[in-house]
């Protein structure tokens, strides 16, 4: 039992807090715009190595970091909106869903020119796990896990607590009824997107934190933060993070051993866990697991 929480269920906690995190970002995007943003993952990756770039340049903890990484990615997600999406919004979600894969072909291609394209990582050392009995937990999941949970905090004061964040569930509720009682539809877009590249930023040096950093790394999370949103209901941010946690943990627990020390599913096979969701979803309940913003 005590293997089971500290080698999945810590673990999978963590990697749902990452997903939970991007996919509250697609939710609020979808929900505010209409508009599925492929080019979600690679907004990651660009925080990830913006983070980098400081931890580098500064001599400061990728922790210290973050903000930094937020600050750099905003204005990259209100260019590609100002440059390309603006310009299309009237057309058909096809367009705009491509002209997204294009954006993130050019972000990525910006990382791979810039850091190359070999794994790197923040350099944080190894640092002994906390020990709470027989509980193990290393220090930066428990900081990622946290983190996570604050950013959670902040969304939720911001959607509930402010004229601005009522403004966007207001647009995600009924975007024409919005507009006719007064919303400003175009400082709404840009808040959003604002919002959702702060959270992917901070997802992006999480998932460098506890893993590596590569120029695809946030392609290759791209459909489990898809399926995460998509699980709770593709435009509803509490859903997507419920998702992400969701489907996180269903991860990490899909490679326990059952019988005879046999995993379920080999490690290498964890992501198409994401995939067999995301079809499930799509068949059983395609308005997803909950409802609401």
């Amino acid at each position: 039992m005590l293997d089971l929480v500290n080698f999945y269920l810590i673990p999978g906690l963590v990697l749902g807090a990452i997903y939970a995190m991007s996919a509250t970002g697609l939710s609020l995007i979808y929900g505010v715009m209409r508009f599925a943003h492929f080019a979600h993952g690679d907004l990651m990756a660009f925080g990830a190595y913006a983070a980098l770039a400081a931890v580098d340049t500064l001599g400061i903890s990728p922790w210290a970091a973050i903000p930094i990484a937020a600050a750099a990615t905003v204005p990259v997600a209100l260019a590609a909106d100002a440059l390309f999406y603006a310009r299309l919004r009237r057309s058909l979600p096809a367009v705009l869903l491509i002209s997204s894969f294009g954006t993130g072909l050019m972000i990525r291609a910006g990382l791979y020119f810039v850091f190359g394209p070999t794994q790197t990582g923040y350099g944080m050392g190894f640092t002994p796990p906390l020990l709470l009995g027989a509980l193990r937990i290393q220090m930066r999941h428990l900081w990622i896990i946290a983190g996570a949970a604050l950013a959670a905090l902040a969304l939720h004061l911001l959607l509930t607590r402010s004229r601005a964040g009522r403004a966007m569930r207001a647009m995600a509720d009924d975007p024409d009824l919005a507009r006719i009682t007064g919303v400003d539809v175009a400082q709404v877009i840009r808040l959003t997107w604002a919002v959702a590249a702060v959270l992917v930023a901070i997802a992006g040096v999480f998932l460098g934190i506890d893993t590596q950093l590569t120029p695809g790394m946030g392609f290759n999370v791209l459909l489990a933060s898809f399926a995460a949103a998509i699980l709770g209901g593709i435009g509803r941010p509490w859903g997507g993070a419920l998702g992400g946690l969701l489907l996180g943990m269903a991860e990490e627990l899909s490679s326990f051993p059952l019988i005879d020390g046999a995993p379920l599913l080999e490690p290498a096979y964890k992501t198409g866990v994401a995939f067999a969701v995301l079809v499930l979803t799509l068949i059983l309940r395609p308005q997803g697991l909950f409802r609401g913003m």
